[in-house]
């Protein structure tokens, strides 16, 4: 879902301009055991990413099919490797392709040489991964041909000889013929010589698969539907459209087929020549046998893989959840891997519900299988994967499983990582206040819910939920300034024991050069040049010296001779000329021109126009071309210091009181780094801005051709969480506010995330209350005013400290003050971000830590004055006025319940404290970690009495003591109202799985299993949640959740029979370096376990056929919706023991019936390449005659269309609805009265 990226925004026209240059390819640094420089590229033919050395050798590939996951960033173990190397790529210039077959997925880890170009790859990779997924069965082997070619030697030639053939055969699991049958075969594709091209090996293909054509056997007896053509050949005509449309209305029971343009349609994707794609289309031998066994004929409905939003709304507890045990292991349960990419597997698998076993660790909590040798992984990791996965396959909940073995410290961290990583997706609060039941998933939607031991005595996290839109009092207040030395009105508001105020909205200048100015970031614009036209003339004659000279060349600047004016100036015939750009006004507007009958609006769109038409003169005709960039336009520009220190910076800074004040600095001793230093917050930080080539990179992520770019970008964009720069700090600008200090803003964090260059500075500060000059070269000289910092206290006279750029030099310290470290109230970023007065708070005073005084005789001209007083520092004040006397005194005395409040609120505190203190040792469980358990709640006594029970808690159980039989209708019934969970026994180190079955049909909510392994159960697992779009959760049936449901009665109740007939299969996976000899089970798995195989087919698995016998396999069921049909393809070894090859599980309800195909899966229930059985399947109620179910095919040939008629009956709803049409006709009766005719239908449609 999250990862679909942009390409809906996409045009045709510019996917087709991506997978043009993914096609082309690009050399990245792949990262393996070393990182390399290879070439990178996807070969369209194949649907393949190949990575090459060399032009002639490919040294891996990877499918598209295959692939899994493609993640941004440097997020794989590949990149780990390389953390201290000398790589230089940026995190998004990064991305890694998670593919395989397997539980532990093979990686492709990439480094692009820009964002822009990784960004392309990643955009189209997922668009061509997406088409892969989507594209019809005839366009995935053409692909797959072309891949089998091109395999040969790798040099993507478009031709085979008889002897590579004969070597790829193998390989393709079959069984090479003999050199001279090939050559025969090679004749009849029409191969003059000793070599196939893809076009006579499309052919060659269909040959071999034509050696099924006994499957056709099934179409030519009298019970079929429609008259099948010649089959003599692979190219013969065999099904015209009508009869198509017959055999997919009667055989296959598609009521959709009554339209013969949908009919058509689908033909029109299997018909492999365009030019027998008409309006009566004609199916070949080859094509009809490839619609049979392709996906689009699949036996499974999928409009039960569709998510039904109507049933998300029922309590969580009427619902299975797909569960996973001990998540974060990839093997066994004593020596495995700890992963966390093994949680990611598991919830792009669509687990809901994941395990989290967690141990105290060295400094940090840690998840393993504790008492084991399974590895370790950090607990912050595991929670950092979770949430960047939780929500890509389903949007609904995910609840995380703590098995908690942590000491109260490390829980405490656990609580906090939580909160910090998961932020508003961690479920903190009830749903609802008032309830009887738990939420619904609707309600949950995209929530992180943690299932944990919740403390007995509720925590102090909770209380009365807040209403931030009333305060308690609000109006207009006074405020002094002590900077500007004057009262400003301020709107105010006193809310949750805090002050907050908002400054009146400075009414910026109208702009009224709107475009004048957005010239000056482009990188052909230079400022008023030293030497003028001469400097315009050399800087283009050594841009074309450098770079071969070509015509259009420019540069522009503004004019030396004519006041808003500009002169271009350009390259042409191996000189420089010059064009004068002028610029007038009509009704306020400025625009700009060459020509007096072409105005622009801005020099931009005037540039932009001559690069894309030509600059007409009367001896010549241009085009502009190259841009000659301005060398270092930041020289020029006032907030720009090339000389000053970061003490000097802070010096500025410090002195202008308002966020939004900047310069940018050189970094000492480093030509290539700078660093702008801006006020924010209050407070002043810094960002490194490091130049790297011609770019300017702030932080590691962005970057700009120029310093002056960067400064207009933040102009307009946050820089810094809401704050643009908004002042430039000139020495003016600072001389203007040198009576003020506002010392606080130094001591907080000194940079902002993500580049924390330097650390923070230390608390040691002074202020020189006089000017003093260094006598010694050990000393320090400064002015009065300047901060040195990090003091060191040598003896009662001389101190030592930082300034100016000489670090632990001597100064007199009766020269300076200390400087304190508070100078206002601190408040928190969140309590700017929840306050009454949302984005127009401008600060807030924390009334609960201040003294309130009343000044009788008024302060600073105004009467009524009313003051905050810090309690640590009563130096630090803070004054209010009102208009009367009145007004003053009701903000006194909103103040004042504040502060007798927080006088009970800090006794009643410590009584808190001590009680949270004895419950949690006596439980084992943080205060903090409690409070964010809302409904998962553990039970762990009494938990086989179901009369007594909270909606809010969980039972967990071990799979071998669930309740019994006897309880069973107890369990159900608690099932409805609370959540439950079962788990592995503790002997299954192997990860082996329980049969999950017995545990659903009693209502058990979580039945987790070990999704590392590929087993009958997680097969099952796969199949129930296959169903509501795999969103995790599948609503249990009606009957289950009625009062009178009894499981036992409804097992005895016969609703179905299915018949099956195993008839052939295609593409199986080849085992090893062997053929297949391959045989198929098909079961049923429900209240009854039946089975039944096939006979051996020996070293074939790419065409193979099994005989029908006489009857079909015969399945009842008497659970319709928990009941699964599952076909599994093994293949007999040397030692005639059966080893796996693929599967296929549907629920029973979801099955079509009629000549279908089943798209085989691998282990882990992800689709395989073309690997397919055939299959007939006969789903109908139980007590239903076989010969009632439709009308007789004979007397349906009486009608020349069918696609006007009515069709009543739907395969999608052939297992829920009883009463379907009868139409009794004797089918022995109708064919000898239409004997004459059937036989010269079947004539003539031999000729084709």
């Amino acid at each position: 879902m999250a990862e679909r990226g942009q390409q809906g925004e996409l045009t045709d026209y510019k996917k087709i301009l991506i997978k043009r240059d993914l096609e082309m390819g690009a050399v990245m640094t792949v990262f393996r055991q070393k990182a390399e420089r290879l070439t990178v590229q996807v070969i369209m033919e194949t649907r393949q990413v190949a990575w090459t050395r060399t032009v002639d050798k490919t040294d891996g590939v990877l499918d598209l099919f295959e692939i899994r996951e493609i993640r941004p960033g440097r997020n794989s173990k590949d990149f780990e490797r390389f953390k201290d190397g000398k790589d230089k790529h940026d995190d998004n210039a990064c991305f890694t392709i998670f593919y395989g077959s397997q539980f532990v997925l093979n990686t492709l880890s990439l480094g692009v040489d820009s964002v822009a170009e990784a960004q392309k790859w990643l955009t189209g990779l997922q668009l061509l991964w997406k088409e892969t997924l989507e594209a019809p069965t005839p366009v995935l082997i053409e692909s797959w041909l072309r891949k089998q070619m091109y395999s040969v030697n790798q040099t993507k030639t478009n031709s085979i000889t008889v002897k590579e053939l004969k070597a790829l055969l193998p390989f393709l699991n079959y069984k090479a013929p003999s050199s001279r049958t090939l050559k025969d075969k090679f004749q009849e594709v029409g191969s003059k010589k000793d070599r196939l091209d893809f076009e006579q090996f499309h052919k060659f293909y269909n040959h071999i698969m034509f050696e099924q054509n006994e499957i056709l056997e099934e179409f030519k007896k009298e019970s079929c539907a429609f008259i099948l053509g010649n089959t003599d050949k692979p190219d013969a005509s065999a099904v015209m459209l009508h009869d198509f449309q017959r055999f997919l209305v009667y055989d296959q029971k598609e009521s959709w087929a009554a339209d013969l343009n949908q009919v058509r349609e689908l033909m029109s994707i299997f018909i492999d020549d365009t030019m027998r794609k008409t309006n009566d289309p004609v199916f070949t031998v080859s094509e009809f046998l490839g619609y049979l066994f392709s996906e689009e004929n699949s036996i499974w409905d999928k409009k039960f893989s569709e998510i039904s939003y109507i049933d998300m709304n029922n309590p969580l507890s009427h619902y299975w959840i797909n569960s996973s045990h001990n998540t974060y292991l990839t093997g066994d349960q004593l020596r495995s891997e700890s992963s966390t990419e093994a949680y990611v597997r598991a919830l792009r698998l669509g687990c809901r519900c994941v395990e989290l076993d967690c141990w105290e660790g060295p400094g940090e909590p840690i998840i393993y299988h504790g008492w084991t040798r399974t590895t370790k992984i950090k607990f912050e990791d595991v929670v950092k994967a979770i949430n960047d996965h939780a929500f890509v396959t389903s949007e609904f909940p995910v609840i995380l499983s703590i098995e908690e073995h942590c000491p109260i410290e490390q829980q405490r961290q656990m609580a906090r990582i939580f909160r910090d990583v998961f932020g508003d997706k961690l479920l903190t609060e009830p749903v609802e206040l008032i309830a009887e039941q738990l939420p619904s998933p609707t309600q949950l939607k995209g929530k992180i819910i943690l299932k944990h031991k919740k403390l007995s005595v509720e925590g102090g996290g909770g209380g009365p939920i807040k209403d931030f839109r009333k305060g308690q009092k609000q109006g207009d207040l006074q405020i002094w300034d002590p900077v500007d030395r004057q009262w400003n009105k301020h709107y105010c508001v006193i809310s949750d024991d805090k002050l907050y105020y908002a400054e009146e909205e400075e009414q910026e200048e109208e702009d009224t050069q709107k475009y004048q100015d957005l010239h000056s970031t482009e990188p052909w614009f230079h400022g008023h040049m030293n030497g003028g036209r001469q400097m315009a003339e050399r800087l283009i004659y050594e841009y074309c010296a450098e770079t071969g000279g070509r015509d259009g060349t420019f540069l522009v600047r503004p004019s030396d001779r004519f006041a808003l004016s500009y002169t271009l100036s350009f390259w042409r015939d191996g000189r420089v000329q010059h064009c004068r750009i002028r610029t007038a006004s009509q009704e306020g507007r400025f625009y700009y021109y060459l020509t007096a009958n072409l105005h622009f609006p801005s020099l931009i769109s005037l540039i932009q126009h001559y690069r894309e038409n030509p600059l007409r003169c009367q001896d010549f005709e241009l085009r502009l071309t190259d841009a000659v960039a301005q060398q270092n336009p930041h020289l020029h520009e006032g907030w720009f210091y090339s000389n000053l220190s970061r003490g000097e910076a802070e010096d500025y800074l410090i002195k202008i009181p308002r966020d939004g004040a900047f310069l940018i600095r050189q970094r000492e001793g480093e030509p290539d780094s700078f660093a702008i230093t801006f006020k924010g917050d209050g407070q002043v930080k810094h960002c490194r801005i490091q130049k790297e080539g011609k770019r300017y990179l702030l932080g590691t992520t962005t970057d700009f051709e120029s310093l002056v770019e960067l400064v207009n970008y933040y102009r307009k964009k946050p820089l810094y969480r809401k704050i643009k720069l908004r002042y430039t700090v000139t020495p003016e600008l600072v001389e203007r506010f040198s009576t003020g200090k506002d010392c606080a803003s130094l001591y907080s964090k000194m940079y902002v995330e993500p580049n924390e260059i330097e650390p923070s500075l230390s608390k040691s500060v002074v202020r020189a209350l006089y000017s003093y000059q260094a006598a010694r070269p050990d000393e320090l000289s400064f002015s009065k005013g300047a901060l040195i910092y990090n003091i060191s206290k040598e003896n009662g006279d001389w101190w030592k400290g930082d300034y100016g750029g000489k670090v632990q030099h001597f100064f007199p310290a009766n020269h300076v003050e200390e400087v304190s470290r508070i100078t206002a109230p601190e408040s928190s970023q969140q309590d700017l971000d929840d306050n009454p007065l949302g984005e127009l708070c401008k600060g807030v005073i924390d009334i609960s830590k201040c003294n309130i005084l009343n000044l009788k005789n008024g302060k600073n001209g105004k009467l009524h004055v009313l003051t905050l007083q810090d309690l640590e520092d009563d130096s630090l004040q803070f004054d209010l006025s009102a208009e009367t006397l009145e007004e003053l005194f009701k903000w006194y005395q909103a103040a004042w319940d504040i502060t007798q409040r927080m006088i009970s609120k800090e006794y009643n505190r410590q009584h808190e404290i001590r009680q949270q203190v004895e419950v949690e040792k006596k439980e084992e469980v943080a205060m903090e970690m409690s409070d964010l358990v809302v409904y998962c709640q553990p039970r762990s006594k009494e938990k086989d009495r179901f009369d007594s029970y909270s909606y809010k808690e969980i039972r967990s159980f071990v799979e071998n003591k669930v309740p019994g039989k006897s309880r069973t209708k107890e369990f159900l019934l608690y099932n409805r109202k609370a959540l439950s969970r079962t788990y592995p026994k503790g002997q299954r180190v192997e990860s082996s799985n329980y049969d999950p079955y017995p545990l659903w049909a009693v209502g058990c909510h979580m039945v987790a299993l070990n999704f590392q392994t590929a087993d009958k159960y997680t097969q099952l697992n796969s199949a129930l949640f296959s169903l509501n779009g795999c969103t995790g959760y599948v609503l249990q049936p009606e009957v289950m959740r009625s009062d009178t449901f009894d499981p036992l009665q409804e097992k005895n109740k016969l609703q179905y029979i299915i018949d099956v007939k195993i008839i052939a299969a295609r593409h199986l996976p080849r085992p090893g370096r062997s053929i297949a000899s391959p045989f198929v089970e098909v079961e049923l798995c429900g209240h009854t376990e039946e089975k039944s195989k096939t006979f051996v087919y020996r070293d074939n698995g790419l065409n193979p056929v099994w005989k029908a016998p006489a009857e079909p396999i015969t399945f009842r069921v008497y659970e319709p919706e928990l009941t699964f049909l599952r076909f599994v393809v093994y293949e007999e070894d040397m030692f005639s023991d059966p080893n796996f090859l693929a599967q296929a599980t549907f629920p029973v309800k979801g099955i079509r019936s009629g000549y279908r195909s089943v798209p085989l899966r691998n282990g882990y229930s992800e689709k395989l390449e073309l690997a397919s059985l055939l299959v007939h399947v006969d789903a109908r109620p139980a007590g239903r005659m076989e010969e009632d179910l439709y009308s007789s095919s004979s007397n349906l040939r009486k009608k020349p269309d069918v696609s006007s008629e009515p069709f009543l009956y739907d395969t999608h709803t052939n297992l829920q609805h009883h009463s379907l049409p009868r139409q009794q006709n004797h089918l022995s009766r109708e064919f000898s009265t239409n004997e004459k005719q059937r036989m010269k239908e079947k004539k003539i449609n031999s000729k084709f």
